[in-house]
């Protein structure tokens, strides 16, 4: 079966079509099942020429790839799927030596399409900051969004999913009040010494990541590698406490209240697949914080430091 995807940016005007592949066929079928969706378009900001967005697709954080390859080494217009939760894909030199998981390739005559429309990516998340929206959907179908609830046993806990999830719902498409109120100086706290913002995002952006891609995704892989439960509970009280108490000091408070919600209620959680959907919820909610910090933060401020020297 042929399954072609259309991944578009409409406040671009440009398009391009990519057929999904059996590289590795299980992830492929995942990105395929989710479809379609939206999500807030990123770009590397070290690698090179790559895009990614946040996919709402539990599976990529947990589901193994059979085939790796060295992204620097395949070919423009590859997809890539991560186990950090994203949809990527390559359109020109990168030097990040990262081993990654192909899933499908762009159409050839659509190369240049995607060349143009990465620059254009850059420059809004560099410097103009005009948020850009990719719009993801099976070729020749209508698009539309929506993002996966899961659901577990405990009442509790399965309505702090239910808060998660519409936070992450309301927050997927347009930033979010409390990230948008740190990056215009707006600081409850007052966190950043002698009245500095620049440092406080510096440090956000710094805690938020990883929270999201290793602390809560390797929570999830973990649940799903069979750690005993007990140990996942420490494991999530051992990594999870400090960044989020301190990512609501400098103003996520949301993100330290459902992180405290969710430690306070792990002795509830009476197996693994409920402690990795707790998890998995939290992880997407992170990462769209991630993916909004990364658009809202003021990168053009280092314009005049630039790498010495060129690529041998």
């Amino acid at each position: 079966m042929t399954r072609r995807v259309e991944i578009g940016w409409p406040t671009l005007g440009t398009a391009v079509i990519a057929e999904l592949d059996e590289r590795n066929a299980v992830l492929a079928q995942s990105v395929w099942d989710a479809l379609p969706y939206r999500s807030l378009q990123g770009h590397a900001l070290v690698a090179g020429h790559h895009l990614y967005h946040v996919a709402p697709v539990h599976g990529l954080l947990h589901v193994q790839g059979t085939h790796k390859v060295d992204r620097r080494e395949a070919p423009d217009g590859t997809l890539f799927a991560s186990r950090l939760q994203h949809l990527g894909i390559k359109y020109g030199e990168l030097t990040e030596p990262m081993p990654a998981v192909p899933i499908g390739q762009v159409l050839p005559e659509h190369l240049d399409t995607l060349v143009e429309s990465g620059h254009e990516i850059w420059e809004s998340v560099y410097r103009t900051k005009k948020v850009v929206i990719a719009e993801v959907r099976r070729a020749g179908e209508p698009g539309g969004h929506r993002l996966t609830r899961l659901s577990v046993t405990d009442p509790q806990i399965d309505a702090l999913i239910g808060d998660v999830h519409a936070e992450t719902e309301r927050i997927w498409l347009s930033p979010p009040d409390d990230l948008a109120d740190m990056h215009e100086g707006r600081i409850p706290s007052c966190a950043g010494s002698f009245e500095t913002v620049l440092t406080t995002l510096v440090f956000v952006n710094g805690e938020t990541r990883p929270l999201g891609y290793s602390c809560f995704t390797g929570l999830v892989r973990a649940a799903y590698e069979e750690m005993p439960l007990e140990s996942l509970r420490h494991m999530a009280q051992l990594l999870a406490a400090t960044p989020a108490e301190f990512l609501g000091y400098c103003g996520l408070g949301k993100l330290h209240d459902f992180t405290t919600r969710a430690l306070a209620g792990l002795d509830r959680i009476d197996n693994r697949d409920d402690f990795a959907a707790l998890m998995a919820h939290l992880a997407l909610y992170v990462n769209c914080l991630g993916s909004w910090n990364l658009q809202l933060f003021p990168w053009q401020l280092g314009d005049h430091l630039r790498r010495k020297g060129s690529l041998e």
